[in-house]
């Protein structure tokens, strides 16, 4: 038997073809499926009786969806070949939205509401609703309904809480595609808030040093012994913003008693950062003098990337709250930023010395003119 097409003679096409002409685009057409192989029927037929005759389903609810996807998406034989996972359902199951869907809760999504019913593109194509720059969108499309999710007393803030975090900024500031959206942290189909104890676990996927830092010092030795503490207890979940140079020993105040020893260590990490970061404004400007000098600035272009590198190393280490390594790390910053002044130093002696040399050249140019004038009035 001939497979039947998508093409005018698929009788589907005689009332759908709105449907063919989005199904056409999408990446299921490319491997062949049609339109019965979802909904059953007889392709062939050419009226509706007919055509929606024996095993046709129709348009499946959001739970029939579910089981229609994964008919295909949980066989690794059928998956393998396109280097997908075989998992989704299982993994949406798991997850909050598969939870309430499975109570009969039909405000949480199914596959469709995510990757379009018959529109579906890949995810690394940007027309994708689930293209890593897409996600906060279509997460965003319930996430930002106030009529929704009041139902589970959920914020609406999340999605512009996030666009204006460190995280929105790589991804859609400078397109770096490591940097997570939501599914970063929470998980596609297995979509879960992490719980207080996971959240480190879960920043350091990314922040691999960050978090060997955090659970060397005394903060992740109370997170160890179950004690509420991580990572968003200073930056926040979604905002994810930085902690300034000089608001660190105010984030520490927030639960250190002004005067103790936690607050006054946190002080001392504060004057350690602000050091430095006032060492690496001074190395920039001397740089930026020497190129003004018309100096090679190569080798103290590398020194200052040590520089950096340096500093660098103060973020990660702050998290240990190690004030010795801080020292260290403090002293590495501010001795390469004395060398790079210094050179910017002798670099403006030399251009003093250049124009007081200049000052008996101009002067004997000035005298050989002076002369020459007063010869020319004898002469005439």
């Amino acid at each position: 038997m001939t497979r039947p097409s998508l093409g005018q003679d698929y009788g589907c096409v005689v009332c759908h073809a709105d449907m063919r002409r989005a199904f056409v685009e999408g990446v299921h057409a490319e491997r062949g499926i049609v339109c019965a192989d979802c909904h059953g029927g007889d392709p062939a037929a050419l009226e509706t009786l007919p055509a929606h005759s024996g095993d046709f389903i129709g348009a499946p609810g959001k739970r029939e969806t579910v089981e229609l996807c994964a008919s295909c998406h949980s066989s690794p034989d059928l998956m393998r070949q396109y280097g997908l996972e075989a998992g989704q359902l299982a993994e949406f199951r798991t997850s909050r939205h598969g939870q309430l869907l499975e109570q009969g809760d039909l405000n949480a999504p199914s596959c469709s509401d995510c990757h379009d019913s018959h529109r579906i593109y890949p995810p690394g194509d940007a027309r994708s609703r689930v293209y890593p720059t897409n996600i906060p969108g279509t997460c965003g499309s319930c996430h930002q309904d106030a009529d929704m999710m009041a139902v589970y007393g959920a914020s609406t803030d999340v999605i512009d809480r996030y666009l204006e975090s460190a995280h929105s900024a790589q991804l859609f500031g400078k397109h770096n595609f490591a940097a997570p959206s939501c599914i970063g942290c929470h998980g596609a189909h297995s979509a879960l808030p992490p719980r207080i104890s996971e959240i480190s676990n879960v920043c350091g996927h990314c922040h691999v040093l960050v978090q060997s830092a955090f659970e060397s010092g005394p903060h992740g030795a109370a997170a160890a012994r179950g004690v509420p503490f991580g990572c968003t207890d200073c930056h926040s979940n979604h905002g994810t913003e930085g902690t300034s140079p000089d608001a660190i020993q105010a984030t520490c105040a927030r639960c250190h008693a002004e005067g103790s020893e936690p607050a006054m260590l946190g002080a001392d990490i504060e004057s350690h950062i602000l050091h430095a970061s006032a060492d690496l404004l001074r190395a920039d400007s001397a740089i930026q003098q020497l190129v003004l000098d018309g100096r090679d600035v190569t080798d103290v272009r590398f020194r200052y990337q040590s520089a950096l590198t340096e500093f660098s190393q103060l973020a990660q280490v702050q998290h240990s709250l190690d004030v010795q390594r801080l020292d260290d790390l403090t002293l590495r910053v501010s001795s390469i930023s004395r060398d790079i002044r210094g050179a910017a130093e002798v670099s403006a002696e030399r251009r003093w010395e250049h124009k007081l040399f200049l000052i008996p050249v101009w002067f004997l140019a000035l005298a050989a003119i002076f002369l020459a004038w007063v010869k020319l009035r004898k002469v005439s």
